[in-house]
């Protein structure tokens, strides 16, 4: 049985996600929105469920907020094996080895691990959808934050990867790039 929705964000505000800034709104706010976009881009409702989760352990970038490693397993029974195992992911990969993935048409793909410092395998099922996921977390906040530039190359090459929904969402929000910022 799926968790209600309302039990997720529950816990975002239990563990005290609601309270912390992010990109101008709050954490559990620009988690909801990631939600909120992948299902608008079509996603199921598990992959959706990573968007909630995907920087729940922080990431390289994202260190205001960060749930001890030792809680995976409680995500899991919130989310489900496999929504944790790529939102652990994302929050995992190194993003400099992960962007050096995205150019391979095709697998066998892999992860540097930050937590472990191990590189890992990945399927290539995961492979695509952590792409989805890592695009669209950054498209729901970008504007806000004002930092274009940030990975410019990476993010564009995710969007032509994955064409249709995400090259539209891509083009979408940086057709609101400032003029005085535009390449």
């Amino acid at each position: 049985m799926t968790v209600p929705f309302k039990a997720l964000t529950d816990f975002f505000r239990e563990v005290g996600a609601d309270k912390v800034e992010h990109t101008g709104k709050t954490y559990l706010a620009h988690a909801v929105g990631v939600y909120n976009d992948l299902k608008a881009w079509g996603c199921e409702e598990e992959l959706a469920r990573v968007g909630i989760f995907h920087s729940v352990y922080g990431t390289a970038s994202f260190q205001g907020f960060s749930l001890p490693l030792e809680r995976r397993g409680q995500v899991r029974s919130l989310i489900g094996e496999r929504a944790e195992r790529l939102s652990y992911f994302n929050c995992a990969m190194q993003r400099e080895h992960f962007d050096a993935q995205i150019e391979k048409p095709q697998g066998p793909y892999t992860l540097f691990d930050r937590f472990t410092e191990t590189e890992i395998s990945i399927s290539d099922e995961d492979f695509h959808d952590l792409c989805v996921v890592h695009l669209c977390d950054w498209l729901e906040q970008v504007e806000r934050w004002g930092n274009w530039d940030h990975r410019r190359e990476a993010y564009h090459a995710l969007a032509l990867r994955l064409g249709e929904v995400a090259l539209e969402s891509y083009d979408r929000v940086f057709a609101n790039e400032p003029a005085s910022n535009s390449h």
